[in-house]
């Protein structure tokens, strides 16, 4: 296995919230990632970091904020395009996430889950796909990922990174959490938590 290999895999450690849990997250540094449509994709190898990164020093949340806006979606699947605004009155849940990353994987029965048990009650959940590789980056493969999983929400292609840099995301999978009002109150980075997520939902929900 090549040096360009592994630091495109590189997984940056952070500790979860869960008790005596630790969780490994799918994590590279939004510096890194590639703004250009070009398929040819080459992420370079992040510099080593002694420091892990843990929930209370990675990715501030600047709660609080309204939502950022949904910026250079090339394709909306299960929806018509969306904007934040037609999002209001809704608990929304925006999910950063990409098919073949293996803890977001984890986290999609429980994305799944709450969409099934919420979406009456008013919770709206938007997956914002923003692919790692190339092959990512196809319409079709992303098609395939949300019938494997059986995700029936929307899901925002995010190929150019545009909504990735308006969030000021850094991570796969990444949470952010708004009340009716479209303000931001939660965030969570990587896997787990699961609970602690689930009844921030219900708060909002009221």
């Amino acid at each position: 296995m090549n040096n360009r290999w592994l630091g495109r895999r590189q997984l940056l450690w952070y500790l979860g919230l869960g008790v005596g849990s630790t969780t490994l997250s799918c994590a590279l540094k939004k510096d890194l990632i590639p703004t250009s449509s070009s398929d040819n994709i080459s992420i370079p190898t992040p510099a080593k970091n002694s420091n892990s990164p843990t929930v209370e020093n990675v990715a501030a949340s600047p709660t609080g904020k309204s939502l950022p806006e949904f910026q250079g979606i090339s394709q909306w699947l299960n929806s018509a395009p969306l904007k934040i605004a037609d999002l209001k009155g809704k608990v929304v849940l925006v999910q950063f996430w990409t098919f073949s990353c293996i803890n977001c994987k984890r986290t999609l029965p429980y994305i799944v889950r709450w969409h099934q048990q919420y979406a009456d009650r008013g919770l709206k959940i938007i997956g914002v796909h923003t692919p790692e590789f190339p092959f990512e980056r196809d319409a079709n493969n992303v098609k395939k990922a949300l019938k494997e999983h059986q995700i029936t929400y929307p899901v925002a292609l995010d190929n150019e990174f545009k909504t990735w840099a308006a969030y000021q995301n850094e991570y796969w999978p990444h949470l952010f959490l708004a009340d009716r009002q479209g303000i931001w109150r939660y965030d969570h980075i990587g896997e787990g938590a699961y609970e602690e997520t689930e009844q921030t939902i219900r708060k909002l929900l009221g």
